[in-house]
């Protein structure tokens, strides 16, 4: 049987191929840095997720190292049965605490928090209204649950809008957007969300993964920086980008929320327990986010010199202010041959197309981090312009 099943799927791969939509996967060398080292050298690093530059952090690998003699390498169990630990509880009150959320719950991945979330708190007479641009996981997630699909625009509070007043029969109205759509960077205008949400009585959810350690004036995500910390109803987030960059997700949320999340949550229920190590190291990132104005500074200042210098020399950029700042290509092939021009110029970056992004908007999305020094940055834009030379000449 496998056989026939072979060729099809050779032949879909070659169709991948052909297409330009091929993602290898590059093997490195060395931690996580603004620096790292692949097949063909030392590259500078311009596409992990290590928004504070703290992957490496000497103060994080040694809590992770002290957590190994401590707690163990792994918890082998759910949480329900003999997988809790102190480590674990520690870290829910302190995300709680920094994320201005009653309670916390975590799960092995953000993925999974925002696959367990819908399914739990939605049943048929309920209504979801989804971003159009939210991530892969709220997408399956929604999926996942019995409630009524609505999806606005992205951004589009008219559209929003006009789906609440198109659900006023539902018993629950749960309204969903990505802070930072990680595709583009542009940010969700959450106070009017917000605005939208008090006038229609629905409840609102932010993924904020990519914004949680950095945005805002504490680095506490897009609820603060809009002023809306108190309006958020549940938070779904990562510890794998800029709290470390390990692994590791949570749902911070009202009491009652979380505790039925415990309750009844396919994906905390079946999944392993988080790491002790990783929990460990995560707190000792919550510590140096109290002290890391300086990085934030430093990474607002890399994103603003990036964008400027790239839109100066002709680039196309989307609009806004965040860290990650997608150099716009459209076709596929094209993407993917100036990411590896880039590499072959010291600079390591990807061509992101469909599926990940629209038909015909491939992209290469630059990730700015507090790791990257000026020069860093500056060589970075020289390696486009001279890419962009070789595609022309």
């Amino acid at each position: 049987m496998y056989a026939s099943v072979r060729d099809d799927l050779r032949a879909t791969l070659d169709e991948i191929r052909t297409a330009g939509l091929y993602k290898p996967e590059r093997v490195i060398g060395t931690p996580q840095s603004a620096s790292v080292a692949v097949a063909s050298g030392d590259v500078l690093n311009f596409c992990a997720n290590n928004y504070l530059g703290l992957a490496d952090h000497p103060d994080v690998v040694a809590a992770a190292k002290d957590a190994l003699d401590r707690w163990g390498y792994g918890m082998a169990s759910v949480r329900f049965i003999c997988g809790t630990q102190e480590i674990h509880k520690e870290l829910e009150q302190r995300l709680s605490a920094f994320l201005g959320q009653e309670d916390t719950i975590l799960y092995s991945s953000c993925f999974d928090a925002n696959g367990g979330v819908f399914e739990t708190l939605l049943g048929p007479e309920d209504a979801v209204i989804s971003d159009a641009l939210n991530h892969a996981s709220i997408i399956d997630g929604i999926r996942l649950s019995k409630a009524r699909r609505h999806r606005y625009a992205n951004r589009d509070l008219a559209d929003l809008e006009q789906q609440l007043k198109d659900t006023q029969d539902a018993r629950r109205r749960l309204i969903v957007t990505d802070g930072v759509f990680s595709m583009d960077g542009y940010i969700a205008p959450l106070a009017e969300i917000c605005d939208l949400a008090d006038r229609y009585d629905a409840m609102v959810m932010v993924d904020d993964s990519h914004a949680v350690g950095f945005v805002g004036p504490g680095g506490r995500g897009t609820p603060e920086l809009h002023g809306v910390m108190d309006r958020v109803d549940i938070i779904t987030g990562t510890l794998g980008k800029a709290l470390g960059g390990a692994s590791g997700g949570y749902v911070a949320a009202r009491a009652e929320i979380v505790e039925l999340l415990r309750q009844r949550s396919r994906p905390y229920l079946f999944s392993n327990s988080l790491a002790p190590v990783i929990a460990a190291a995560s707190i000792k990132v919550l510590d140096l986010l109290e002290s890391a104005g300086e990085l934030r500074e430093r990474l607002n200042a890399n994103t603003e010199l990036f964008r400027t210098k790239m839109t100066e020399a002709g680039f196309e950029i989307l609009p806004g202010d965040h860290a990650i700042a997608p150099v716009m290509i459209g076709d596929a092939a094209e993407a993917g041959r100036m990411a590896e021009l880039l590499l072959e110029r010291g600079v390591y970056v990807i061509g992101f197309s469909y599926p990940v992004v629209p038909m015909g908007a491939a992209r290469i999305r630059v990730q700015l981090s507090a790791a990257h020094s000026t020069a860093d940055v500056e060589r970075a834009v020289a390696a486009f312009i001279d890419a962009r030379a070789t595609m022309a000449g």
